[in-house]
């Protein structure tokens, strides 16, 4: 039962963001809506990709740019985000060409709230340095699914779309990496 409330839930969530980015092709209002409920998944991507804070707001702020300028060619398919972060991606490509360097090292993870005990904090700190160190030894691509799944929050679908791959071989991936992932961290 409450899994199908959920599921109405994230379904009208979805439809009330497919009218809106229909709607923003004629109003900048709307977009406006598009860009708060987007702005921090985009610059947590960015971030975790370039570990700098004005590079990340800027490569956000180009992003938006061209997505608004872009918007009278967007077709509504349902699939903003992926239509969205494709243009991230883009972003993200030229800025590399123009650093002419590999992805930076990903900064550490926070630690956890004040009330966890200091033995706690320590070990979850060395967890996540481990998750970091085997996130950083991945390819690019499997890099890009773990940040596209977990840090912008994009769907199955959405990762499908943007990627050009069915949904279920996106799924398949996701998977397949996280039990590597889980595997190398046993």
């Amino acid at each position: 039962m409450v899994c199908n409330i959920e599921l109405k839930m994230q379904n009208k969530q979805f439809e009330d963001l497919s009218a809106l980015a229909a709607k923003a092709k004629d109003d900048p209002a709307a977009f406006g809506r598009l860009y708060d409920y987007y702005v921090q998944p985009v610059f947590k991507y960015f971030y975790r990709r370039v570990d700098i804070q004005q590079d990340a707001e800027d490569l956000t702020s180009q992003t938006f740019i061209e997505a608004f300028e872009s918007m009278r060619r967007y077709r509504e398919r349902g699939q903003f985000a992926a239509w969205l972060f494709s243009i991230a991606r883009h972003k993200l490509m030229d800025y590399y060409r123009r650093k002419s360097s590999r992805l930076p090292l990903e900064a550490a993870e926070k630690l956890a709230g004040e009330r966890d005990a200091l033995g706690q904090r320590v070990q979850q700190d060395e967890e996540l340095r481990r998750l970091q160190s085997l996130i950083q030894k991945l390819r690019d691509d499997e890099q890009d699914l773990i940040y596209l799944r977990y840090l912008a929050g994009l769907s199955y679908v959405e990762m499908a779309e943007l990627l050009e791959k069915n949904v279920e071989a996106v799924k398949k991936s996701v998977y397949r990496l996280l039990a590597r992932l889980k595997s190398q961290m046993e």
